[in-house]
Order: C-alpha cells, then sequence, then structure tokens
C-alpha cells in the first residue's frame, strides 16, 4: 500500500510542478476590468514579466517591463518566490525518482531509499508554499487595489493563471505530504530490516549412538532375540 501512496505523491508533485511551470509565463496573471472605470475598446493584461494590451479588433501588443528596479516590490518578490519554488521542485523530482522504491538507480538499500524520498517530499512542500505565498501576495495586491475608492489607475481582477497556480502549489504540497508520509510507514513494515537483525531458524542435534552403547544392546538381549 505504501508502495502505491507513495508512487501517486511522485506524479502529483510532477504534476504540480508542471503547473506551476505552465503558471509563471502565463499572461493572464491580472486582467483589467471595466467596473468603476470609463468603458473602452481595451483589454490589459499582464504577468510578472510584461504587460499586453488588446484592441477591438483583437490585436495584441505586449512591452516587457523597461526596468527591474523600478517595479513594484510584490512583483519582483513573487518573480523570486515563483523560480525557488520551480527549482526546488525539480530537485524534488530528481531525489524522487532515486528514492521511489520501484526504481532501482544506484542499488541503494531500502531505508536509505526511504530517507531521499522523505527529502524529495520536504522539497517540494517547500516549492508549493513558495508558489502559494507567490500567488496569494499577487492576489493581495490586485483586491487592494480593486476596493480602493481611492486608487485612480487601472483596476483589475484576478486571472486564471492565479486560480491555476493555487491549484499547482496545492498539489505539490499534497504530493510531498504523500511522498514524506511513505517513509514512515516504510520503517514500520519491515522490523527485522530496521534492526539489521536476521532470522536464524533453530535446529536440533540430535546425539548419535556411540559403538559402545551398540555392542552393549547385543550383549544383552543376544543375538537371537532379533530373529
Amino acid at each position: 500500500m505504501s508502495i502505491a501512496v507513495e508512487t501517486f505523491g511522485f506524479f502529483m508533485s510532477a504534476l504540480g510542478l508542471l503547473m506551476l511551470g505552465v503558471t509563471l509565463p502565463n499572461s493572464y496573471w491580472r486582467v483589467s476590468t471595466v467596473h468603476g472605470n470609463v468603458i473602452t475598446t481595451n483589454t490589459i493584461f499582464e504577468n510578472l514579466w510584461y504587460s499586453c494590451a488588446t484592441d477591438s479588433l483583437g490585436v495584441s501588443n505586449c512591452w516587457e517591463f523597461p526596468s527591474m528596479l523600478a517595479l513594484s516590490g510584490y512583483v519582483q518578490g513573487c518573480r523570486a518566490l515563483m523560480i525557488t519554488a520551480i527549482l526546488l521542485g525539480f530537485l524534488g523530482l530528481f531525489l524522487g525518482m532515486v528514492g521511489l522504491r520501484c526504481t532501482n538507480v544506484g542499488n541503494i538499500d531500502p531505508s536509505r531509499k526511504a530517507k531521499i524520498l522523505a527529502i524529495a517530499g520536504a522539497f517540494h512542500i517547500l516549492a508549493g508554499a513558495c508558489g502559494m505565498v507567490a500567488i496569494t501576495w499577487y492576489a493581495i495586491n490586485i483586491t487592494t487595489d480593486f476596493f480602493n475608492p481611492l486608487y485612480v489607475g487601472t483596476k483589475y481582477e484576478l486571472g486564471p493563471a492565479l486560480y491555476l497556480g493555487w491549484s499547482a502549489s496545492l498539489l505539490s504540497i499534497l504530493g510531498g505530504i504523500c511522498l514524506c508520509s511513505t517513509c514512515c510507514c516504510a520503517s514500520k513494515e519491515d522490523p527485522v530490516t530496521r534492526t539489521g537483525l536476521h532470522y536464524k531458524p533453530s535446529t536440533v542435534v540430535l546425539p548419535k549412538a556411540t559403538s559402545d552403547e551398540t555392542d552393549i544392546s547385543f550383549g544383552k538381549y543376544g543375538k537371537n532375540a532379533y530373529v
């Protein structure tokens, strides 16, 4: 059962990492809204790297942010957190492939595989946490500007990339928990292997009759007693 759990956790973490990789370059982190603004034919959408505008004909024009230092602090923080999440996810994915009991990489003993798998799960949990913090931080700034009546700039709504990022972070965290839980299960399944003691079956040695005892029995009853 633990092998199935760790395999399920590995694929869940891999899917979460894939979705985090798709979320980072996605253009629709936030989308402009017409609520409370003058109705225009342009739609503006942004992510952590560039901003785009679409006119009424469907033509999009994008431009990258000119200066990193001129960006808001939360945008720079979200960039760093998302990149960290993807790096941690790749490291956890590599360690997970080594630590799975259904793989044979380097002829590692099962106890060491369980420890490697637990470390991989911890990396996936950290990756999911970094992604969750980055997405939530970005969403908080969007909602703060949206509900601020004194904000005179363009108001935005939550883009579909944020929901994708939340799902990816949750999958990474749940997959990491599954990988970490199998470490405890593996140590309880085989207590003999854990203590390093090998079972030796007991043997009973029967004493053999000596030649003197055979001679005494023949002398006591005589040879005719056996006819």
